[in-house]
């Protein structure tokens, strides 16, 4: 099996170590007399059909999204030690520790068995149960978030999904199962029982959608919440973090220099992850591009660079529900914080001298482009775009019809939850007011539950900008990025 990377460079201030270990692993050494910054930007789930898709639908055929302008590309492979298919835990902890490992395992090494977690015995709470054992089932592969922070750099984690869904926790935490997310928040918490010492005083910045998996455990109010009865948000004020719940109080957190920032926002009402950008209201909630450029402004009034993830987590969730339109919204919000993500840096360093912008997915799903399509143009309040029944190039006035003499749609997916019964001539025709609802699902070849979309196993696009971005080219694995960002500037 491989296993973890640990480069020379890190052996006095890092070695490894297991999950839970309260033992002080690291110790912030004083940075380089030139701050370097990484902005590592991770559209879930964003290959290379939805990237297209969403180029289509924000700037039409001809238009260009922000990652489009990267001057620096390559195709990344995505593949897990065990599955030609990846999950979003391997893949995602792939970039971040430069190692392989099997799917639903969580920034470990490849010798560590995914092994889920259970229900707690005196509670009945799913997942509370955390299965992994200290030793004995592989170990923790440090991540490009702790290498950071032994280099004395400000870090940040941001994201529309929950803090502790895989993406986010592939940053700062290490489990053998992603679905133990009890046990990676209190990763999170410094000082706390099952602390990750690498995190050195903690993440200066975390952001995303609130949880259960952040407050205690109530029989009556929360029967979903933590049985070990700790208030993890309390516990992250008491340390010095500032508190965000909703826009008014995340306006309301300075920037300057000592700030530490949670930020935990609930508006979806959704497993605990933010909204959907259809449906975010934006008086209530921030949207990604004010987070970036918060947590932006936060890490560097710390004057030491930084390193910061953003994460648009919610384009995978609407894939998997074969959502078309809230998937395309996301994938525009998450090209806004880049492109805000990118004037931010460029305050403090014009040229990105001393900064690597990196953007990519960490996999593919089976969303396709259906049919000979005519240009369809940018989608607005009276033209459906690619979200509307393909029209053929060749008579681009009526909708194409399929053998069965019914329209369908230009998106379509591999698998998922809306698969016609029987022939569909006995369906109801479709409509372009119907397919371009943000509620519409599209319909696959395979039938799956509701939700049940899977992942797909095609390359997914990197781009690059700034410090070291010409060393990424060509067609590279997941693992390879890690060591480029490293190479790059200097971890």
């Amino acid at each position: 099996m491989q296993r973890s990377f640990l480069g020379a460079a890190l052996a006095a201030s890092l070695v490894m170590y297991g999950c839970g270990s309260d033992t002080p692993l690291v110790t912030e050494s004083t940075p380089a007399a030139t701050p370097k910054n990484v902005l590592f930007f991770l559209g879930d789930g964003y290959g290379i059909v939805p990237m297209t898709a969403a180029r289509i639908y924000a700037a039409g055929e001809d238009g260009e999204l922000e990652i489009d302008k990267l001057p620096e590309t390559a195709f990344v492979k995505t593949y897990s030690l065990d599955a030609q298919v990846t999950d979003s835990a391997p893949s995602m902890a792939a970039y971040m520790t430069g190692v392989k490992t099997r799917n639903e395992v969580l920034a470990m090494d490849g010798d560590t068995l995914a092994v889920a977690p259970g229900k707690d015995a005196a509670t009945g709470v799913s997942n509370a149960d955390n299965k992994c054992p200290a030793t004995g089932n592989g170990q923790a592969s440090a991540t490009l978030l702790e290498l950071a922070i032994a280099k004395g750099l400000g870090t940040g984690v941001v994201s529309t999904a929950r803090l502790t869904h895989a993406t986010p926790a592939a940053t700062y935490a290490h489990v053998c199962h992603r679905n133990a997310e009890y046990e990676i928040a209190r990763q999170a918490v410094p000082g706390g029982a099952g602390y990750n010492n690498a995190l050195g005083n903690g993440v200066d910045v975390l952001m995303g959608g609130i949880s259960q998996y952040w407050r205690p455990y109530n029989a009556t109010t929360n029967k979903a919440g933590r049985p070990d009865g700790r208030d993890l948000v309390a516990e992250l004020q008491g340390k010095g973090y500032a508190y965000a719940s909703d826009l008014a109080s995340f306006n309301a957190v300075p920037t300057a220099a000592g700030t530490r920032l949670i930020a935990l926002f609930d508006q979806a009402l959704s497993e605990g992850h933010m909204s959907y950008e259809l449906d975010r209201d934006s008086a209530k909630e921030p949207s990604l591009a004010e987070m970036t450029t918060k947590a932006i402004d936060v890490l560097a009034a710390k004057g030491k660079g930084y390193f910061l993830m953003v994460e648009g987590g919610r384009i995978d969730h609407a894939l998997h529900g074969t959502n078309a339109a809230r998937a395309l919204a996301d994938a525009k919000a998450f090209d806004d914080a880049i492109k805000a993500g990118i004037a931010r840096a460029k305050l403090t360093d014009p040229e990105l001298k001393n900064t690597l912008i990196v953007v990519t997915a960490d996999h593919d799903h089976t969303m396709v482009m259906n049919g000979y399509s005519a240009l369809a143009g940018k989608t607005t309040a009276t033209n459906p775009g690619i979200l509307g029944l393909m029209r053929d190039y060749a008579a681009p006035t009526t909708p194409a019809l399929d053998a069965d003499g019914k329209p369908f749609t230009t998106l379509v997916f591999g698998n998922g939850e809306n698969r016609v019964a029987g022939n569909r001539s006995a369906m109801t025709a479709l409509t372009d007011a119907v397919v371009s609802g943000k509620g519409y699902h599209q319909e696959a070849v395979i039938q799956t539950g509701v939700g049940g979309e899977t992942h797909g196993g095609g390359d997914v696009f990197l781009g690059a900008t700034g410090l070291g971005a010409d060393l990424f080219h060509g067609v590279i694995d997941n693992t390879a990025v890690f060591k480029l960002v490293r190479q790059a500037v200097g971890l």
